[in-house]
């Protein structure tokens, strides 16, 4: 399955309670995203709280924004990405 990057702006500041509210409200994105076969790898998030860049797994680009739009969430871009580690062997 392809693996994407997808950036999102929060102009206001992504504030996700550290609670059982905060855990419900992401239990129910992880849920919407598992019906369009979209897996929610992880995300970073910057310092200032404004922007997020989330790893997924997903059938294609639209599936990500499908499911974003299903969840009342930004999307700026989408990129295709694979994993560089710095430990390999040659």
């Amino acid at each position: 399955m392809p693996r994407y990057m997808v950036e999102r702006t929060f102009p206001d500041g992504l504030n996700v309670p550290v609670d059982a509210t905060g855990a419900e409200a992401l239990s129910k994105i992880v849920q919407a995203n598992s019906e369009q076969g979209v897996t929610w790898v992880h995300s970073y998030v910057s310092g200032d709280k404004t922007r997020t860049f989330c790893i997924y797994d997903a059938p294609t680009p639209e599936a990500i924004r499908q499911v974003a739009e299903r969840n009342g969430l930004p999307v700026n871009s989408i990129t295709e990405v694979s994993v560089l580690a710095p430990y390999f062997y040659h």
